[in-house]
């Protein structure tokens, strides 16, 4: 058995292993790491070789630090980066370049319809109507995007951003409200089956999905990084967020929104964002928490999304595709019955 994980950030995890009467044999750490003393190698293999198949990712990196020499230095990866590379070669997990995907980046739509052809395609993917797919948003309007489960009075002032131009809509994935100026951010959305992070927690999950941005934002001079559970951010401030919806036909949609050139004292305005998640994120001022892309590359919205979609197709061989007539026409009548109802607003009022 075969098994890859390219840490977040880090160095490439490649396992090879052996099971006998639900045993682990004949293990084989291999990767482009940075491991001290070579020794360390070999002490790996032998904390692994032995255990039982059904070794959670917990326990697997566990046996693995202590099975460290005293002094070990793991340098691109970690113990918990080797057990997930296990998990994924027992589970028979796929990686990018085991799918055929389309990359989409179509004409203008409101942000309802957004949220409406998220829930559509993913429905899609997991049918197997559709393969794996990115798809870059454009829109039209202003709207301020709220996680599943938050409640509308508490989160956004009303008249706020109403006064602003600014609907007020709901997705179906969890996770704090975006704030979407017309041109003032950047959105993708990724469509993939469940065999893409098989073995992995689910915060693991986030930070992998979004491991090909972080290497299109370091081409561009970006010190780019992960901040669990679901932010991108680098020494200049927080760039943007990612959320995940899950549904039962195992297919993942995993989304992200990133601040292109966001007015911070508008957001302040019409977010109701409290002192706690402020404290949390280390600031003051919600003004300062989202540090632009404008801001750290000097280029235009057009140009980093270009340089984003070249990195994703160097990386995964991704062809453009399109939204069909079919999935337009699905993704407009769950706006009517669901995205534009008051019902689904004020799920929690």
């Amino acid at each position: 058995m075969h098994g890859e994980y390219k840490v977040p950030g880090g160095k490439l995890v490649v396992v090879d292993l052996d099971v006998d009467d639900g045993l682990i044999t004949n293990f084989r750490l291999a990767g482009d790491f940075f491991l001290e003393p070579d020794t360390a190698l070999e002490d790996i293999d032998r904390a692994v070789n032995g255990l039982p198949v059904e070794t959670d990712a917990t326990a697997l990196a566990s046996a693995i630090r202590r099975g460290l020499p005293e002094g070990a230095t793991l340098l691109g990866f970690s113990p918990e980066a080797v057990a997930t590379a296990i998990r994924r070669s027992l589970s028979g997990a796929a990686d990018w370049r085991d799918f055929s995907w389309e990359l989409i980046h179509a004409k203008s739509v409101s942000p309802r319809m957004h949220l409406a052809l998220d829930e559509v395609l993913t429905a899609e993917v997991g049918a197997g109507r559709r393969g794996p797919t990115l798809r870059i948003w454009e829109w039209d309007e202003s709207a301020v995007v709220l996680g599943s489960f938050q409640s509308v009075k508490n989160e956004v002032d009303l008249e706020q951003a109403h006064a602003n131009g600014f609907d007020v809509v709901r997705r179906v994935s969890g996770g704090g409200a975006m704030l979407m100026g017309k041109g003032q951010i950047i959105t993708y959305s990724l469509y993939v089956p469940a065999e893409l992070v098989k073995g992995m927690t689910f915060a693991d999950s986030y930070a992998y999905l979004d491991d090909w941005v972080l290497t299109a934002l370091r081409s561009l001079g970006i010190e780019a990084t992960y901040q669990p559970l679901n932010d991108i951010t680098s020494p200049a401030g927080k760039i943007g967020g990612a959320a995940q919806k899950r549904l039962g036909n195992g297919a993942v949609l995993h989304h992200v929104t990133m601040s292109y050139d966001m007015d911070g004292e508008l957001m302040a305005q019409v977010l109701r964002i409290g002192r706690e998640k402020l404290s949390d994120k280390g600031t003051k001022s919600a003004a300062k928490r989202v540090d632009p892309l404008r801001s750290q590359t000097g280029l235009s919205r057009a140009e980093i999304i270009d340089r984003m979609k070249a990195t994703f197709v160097s990386l995964t061989n991704a062809v453009p595709g399109d939204i069909t007539p079919e999935e337009y026409a699905a993704a407009e009548h769950a706006v009517e019955t669901k995205f534009a109802t008051d019902a689904w607003l004020n799920r929690v009022p």
